[in-house]
């Protein structure tokens, strides 16, 4: 799925099948269903090595926004990934958390695109079998 906001671009695909907390323990039985979140952002300005880091984490709050406003008590699924690319001349931007000027598009574009791909592919919780 994919979103722009601001200059900043985003391309997600989106697969909820076996959504989790990211600090809850592990099952003692893995669960045999599939789905992942892969996010990946270009912004259009460099970032600095800090900003990047930052990034990411913007990235992954919006993706776990997201996904609680789809419906489902979770940040995310166990094989999630994150990637961010930006041009590596020009000054650094220091920043990209989401009230930045970078960080504040990013948020935007990775939220509307977890929504979009996620959005008619939900199981509600109260349907879901375990394993």
């Amino acid at each position: 799925v994919p979103r722009t906001d601001g200059g900043v671009r985003v391309w997600a695909t989106v697969g909820l099948g076996m959504p989790v907390w990211a600090a809850a323990p592990a099952p003692a039985t893995p669960a045999q269903r599939v789905g992942t979140v892969n996010i990946v952002v270009y912004v259009p300005a460099r970032l600095g090595d800090a900003a990047l880091v930052n990034a990411v984490a913007t990235a992954t709050e919006a993706k776990a926004q997201a996904i609680w406003e789809l419906g489902l008590p979770a940040t995310g699924t166990p094989t999630d990934a994150v990637t961010v690319l930006c041009p590596a001349d020009g000054d650094p931007a220091p920043y990209a958390g989401p009230r930045s000027a970078w960080g504040a598009p990013l948020a935007r574009a990775v939220h509307a695109a977890v929504l979009a791909g996620g959005a008619g592919t939900v199981v509600p919780w109260s349907h879901r079998r375990e394993g």
